[in-house]
């Protein structure tokens, strides 16, 4: 039986051989039928099972229950096979901001067995243009608010465009039912396409199952967060990103929890949704939580019990300025697009500080030498690991086979396993700065340097030398930016040799006013290299 009627996504994936080792667990929730919609599970069976009333998605202005964003999923549906003439398998594209409608859209396109492309909101027509014609887009949901990139894009693949925000799409649902049958989707169709996020230049597609998108919600949430009906999730991660994606849509809906949906999230507004609406679970990056710590005693945050970082590796300092300001243990956890979601992370039970945790149920994780085999514990290595998700690029056979070595996915980053099985982030594969023979982090310089009490914000790379081989150099936010001298320099410099091991100290600093970053809260060292 064929997939989909547009084969595009099922013709690009890698050929099995490719693909990485899948572990398959007796856990029942993880065993699926053939025919698997994904949207059953997060929103239909809610209104099958009499939960339509409850709430699911809040915002300052408005809140939806569940029978409010399933009424409005069908109607969206309905326009996308009635009037945009959507045919199973086509790439709808999603460009919009964290708000219901997005969510909605966001179910739609499953429900009429379409596969869901969402984008960041400050991606430019530049970026918009190079994944529509990757993915060969051919209808996309736009917010108005949005609109004027998108206008820019020229590419012959993209169809149809229909505008929401009191807008085109409201115009079209209102004729609709809001009763829709799922199309009825293979569990190894493919559901949802990831971009990379670009840290690292070009994007690379990556394809995941209805399957995988159950199976993430089955397996993070239940090891680190224990979620309940009554939790309400916030964060700052678009859900354009799978971090975002995962924990103010699927985990929460998965649950029957809620969500609160920030359009422009910053501390401030964070901070007062918690207050105001007894949020109880946060996901956002550490930079988020550097700051949010610095005004959480202006909140009332006592419905808050469980605090999420990802996106980049969370600095001890971080997590204990925190803890020693509010009493809460951040959950630190690494994951990655082409995982679809986090695979090693810690609880409440199992939480070291600095250290990212343990291999989630439905992984496994080993630290290996560039020859693949395991090296000793405490050395670092590659992280490779395999799990119930795993790496899919569409249409890149060389980038596959980079990422995927005899089974396992490679995610190009250093780390190194302890005694007792507990995973330490050392580097980027990248991020490792070879200077007069010395093997140097660039997250140890930083995590040195965000330790000095005029220092917000750095990022450290290594950029060439002719005697040394590498240098490091420090881009540094200064709490401060008046104190940005030549004198402060060499300061920081003097007490850093003081603190740590002097061949680690950053011979060049550059003081700026704020470091390049993703819009999850990745800095972009890409750039400042």
């Amino acid at each position: 039986m064929k997939h989909y009627e547009d084969s595009f996504a099922n013709d690009n994936l890698p050929s099995s051989d490719l693909q990485p080792h899948y572990l398959f667990t007796d856990l029942p929730q993880l065993q699926h039928p053939e025919m698997l919609n994904c949207v059953d599970k997060l929103l239909d069976n809610h209104i099958k099972e009499g939960r339509g009333e409850s709430i699911c998605i809040r915002t300052f202005e408005e809140t939806w229950t569940y029978q409010d964003l399933f009424d409005k999923a069908n109607q969206i549906a309905h326009v996308l096979v009635d009037d945009l003439g959507l045919k199973s398998g086509n790439r709808v594209l999603i460009r919009s901001a964290n708000n219901p409608m997005m969510v909605a859209c966001w179910f739609a396109i499953l429900k009429a067995g379409g596969i869901v492309v969402a984008t960041m909101p400050l991606l430019r027509a530049k970026e918009l243009t190079t994944i529509i014609d990757c993915a060969e887009i051919s209808h996309a949901f736009c917010d108005k608010e949005l609109e004027e990139e998108l206008h820019l894009v020229q590419s012959p693949f993209l169809k149809q465009t229909l505008y929401y925000g009191n807008s085109q799409l409201e115009n079209l649902m209102e004729s609709k039912s809001s009763s829709f049958d799922n199309y009825h989707s293979k569990a190894d169709s493919v559901a949802l396409i990831g971009f990379t996020s670009g840290t690292t230049g070009l994007p690379k597609m990556t394809a995941h199952f209805h399957k995988d998108v159950l199976n993430i919600c089955e397996c993070f949430p239940r090891y680190s967060l224990q979620p309940k009906q009554d939790d309400i999730f916030i964060g700052s991660p678009p859900i354009g990103f799978t971090f975002g994606l995962g924990g103010l849509v699927l985990f929460p809906m998965y649950f029957g929890a809620s969500t609160f949906l920030l359009e422009r999230p910053s501390p401030d507004l964070l901070l007062q949704a918690i207050q105001e609406h007894k949020v109880t679970t946060c996901f956002t990056a550490p930079t988020a939580w550097r700051i949010i710590t610095t005004k959480v005693k202006e909140f009332d945050i006592a419905s808050l019990r469980t605090c999420v970082s990802a996106g980049e590796t969370l600095p001890v300092k971080v997590w204990q300025d925190w803890y020693d300001a509010t009493g809460l243990k951040i959950i630190d956890g690494i994951g990655a697009t082409e995982m679809l979601h986090i695979f090693i992370s810690s609880n409440e039970n199992n939480m070291r500080p600095g250290a990212t945790g343990l291999a989630i149920t439905g992984y496994e994780a080993k630290i290996i030498d560039a020859a693949g085999t395991e090296v000793q514990r405490n050395e670092p290595g590659r992280l490779a690991v395999r799990g119930i998700t795993g790496c899919k690029y569409l249409n890149r056979t060389d980038k596959q086979k980079e990422y995927v070595e005899k089974g396992w996915n490679i995610t190009g980053d250093i780390f190194r396993q302890d005694e007792d099985g507990y995973f330490w982030f050392v580097a980027r594969g990248d991020d490792m700065i070879i200077s007069s023979g010395y093997n140097i982090a660039a997250i140890e310089v930083e995590s040195v340097l965000l330790t000095h009490e005029d220092i917000l914000e750095c990022a450290v790379v290594g950029i060439p030398d002719e005697e040394r081989g590498m240098l490091v150099c420090a881009y540094i936010v200064l709490k401060d930016s008046s104190k940005a001298t030549e004198s402060m320099k060499n300061r920081i410099q003097h007490w850093f040799k003081e603190v740590a091991a002097p061949y680690k100290y950053p011979r060049v600093i550059h003081f700026i006013k704020e470091l390049p970053k993703t819009e999850t809260g990745k800095i972009q060292r890409f750039k400042l290299k």
